[in-house]
């Protein structure tokens, strides 16, 4: 009996998922494990592997597809039966034809396949999400997807939408006569055109590569210019005396394996002082969303992670109930998962504060761009060797630098400064922090 394999929903929260490479083609022999296809999230990459002995009898969908979660994406049986039935509603209309798929280069589409193709949103570098009935109109009206402003939820474009291009006449036979008749009279007007030599064209292309961005690198740019454009952001920046820590921290990787106490990380150190002190400071371990101001109970720390595909943020939850050695083991865990990019969207979610660790590049000082809508974002910068007064004699001393930045719409400077300040001092007496 010929078995159905559909999108899987990694976290709650997914929608859809990208298919990003096909490992097997329509006539492949599948046997279990095989991976059948990769696909990814805006945050992370899976691979979809074969449950089930047979044959790839049917691809419903292409690399670069947006597939809703739960939608059959391709079949697997024995040679010979009857697949029709698996198609996806939508897909029975509009996809392309198993066989075609299969087809190394594809005979001229007839104009049935015109039609389809004419309505599917056209490839401008941003994920288009349409509804399986705003598809189907699309294509029996020939209106034009990639001018729909889409009002369904998270900007997807719904029925209505499509109505409303059709209701305006955006539709291709309308735009392919004006084309028509502009193209007639350019060419009664435009001067004869020189043609460029292959040779010139061959070595402008050497000069540059053009690569379409990831998903992860749309949704950073967008949240990063949301950030900065619509909020007022602040940065302050301080530093203290990091000697308890770093012998702390020596202490730990010295002896803390015979204890059980796993590889301790100065950013552990300084994000488990965080989680004491924040809950002081109310404002800062909040959302702003407009007319309301979200205040959590709990200090949800987002951890700035880099990695191949981009800047990844990993929420630590309740982080304020866990000790030293908890929260640094599911902060590793967390990490890890996110540079192998195999995270759950669902462990992106939630952070009530962040923070981002830059010191292990050397950077001295940095402005860390706020999450929103969290209100504060906390950048910890490169140790550094410097002198202070003590007892009347200049005394050499590890400082490390921090740097808060906040939305001035909801935290005011003097609140801030109180945490930053707060702060400073929990990190140079570390000792007496954890024995709270």
């Amino acid at each position: 009996m010929a078995t159905p394999v559909i999108m899987p929903r990694q976290g709650q929260s997914v929608e859809s998922c990208v298919i990003t490479t096909w490992n097997k083609k329509v006539g492949d022999r599948v046997e279990v494990g095989d991976i059948l296809f990769s696909y990814e999230t805006d945050k992370s990459a899976f691979d979809e592997t074969s449950a089930v002995d047979g044959t790839m009898l049917a691809i419903f969908y292409r690399e670069g597809d947006d597939v809703e979660c739960l939608k059959t994406v391709c079949v697997i049986g024995k040679e010979g039966e009857d697949v029709s039935g698996f198609a996806p509603e939508a897909e029975k209309a509009e996809a392309k034809p198993a066989e075609a798929v299969k087809a190394e280069a594809p005979a001229a589409p007839t104009a049935e396949v015109q039609t389809a193709t004419a309505a599917a949103p056209e490839q401008t570098g941003e994920r288009v999400f349409v509804s399986p009935r705003a598809r189907k109109l699309a294509a029996e009206s020939g209106a034009i997807l990639s001018e729909a402003t889409g009002t369904g939820p998270n900007g997807r474009v719904i029925e209505r939408d499509v109505q409303a291009l059709i209701d305006n006449g955006r539709t291709f036979a309308a735009a392919e006569a004006g084309a028509a008749e502009t193209a007639e009279k350019s060419a009664e007007a435009a001067p004869a055109v020189t043609a460029v030599p292959a040779t010139v064209t061959a070595a402008a292309e050497d000069e540059y590569v053009d690569e379409k961005l990831q998903n992860i690198r749309k949704v950073i740019a967008k949240t990063m210019h949301a950030s900065l454009s619509e909020m007022a952001q602040l940065t302050l920046n301080s530093s203290f005396d990091a000697a308890r820590v770093l012998a702390y921290r020596a202490m730990v990787k010295e002896n803390g394996e015979k204890l059980g106490l796993g590889n301790i990380t100065i950013n552990d150190i300084i994000c488990f002082a965080v989680t004491r002190v924040l809950n002081n400071h109310r404002s800062l371990n909040a959302n702003f969303l407009g007319d309301t101001m979200r205040f959590y109970n709990h200090v949800n720390l987002g951890i700035g992670v880099d990695t191949e595909r981009g800047l990844i943020v990993p929420t630590v939850m309740h982080a304020d109930e866990m000790s030293l050695s908890e929260f640094s083991k599911a902060a590793r865990e967390l990490i890890n998962e996110a540079r192998a990019g195999t995270i759950s969207p669902d462990k992106l979610q939630g952070a009530s504060f962040t923070v981002s660790n830059l010191g292990a590049k050397g950077i001295e000082s940095f402005t860390p761009v706020i999450n929103p809508p969290q209100t504060a974002i906390l950048g910890v910068c490169a140790t550094q060797r410097r002198v202070k007064r003590v007892g009347g004699a200049d005394v050499f001393y590890d400082a490390m630098p921090l740097s808060l930045t906040i939305d001035h719409r909801a935290v005011d400077g003097a609140p801030a400064a109180g945490f930053l300040q707060e702060l400073c001092t929990a990190l140079e007496y570390f000792g007496l922090t954890l024995a709270k």
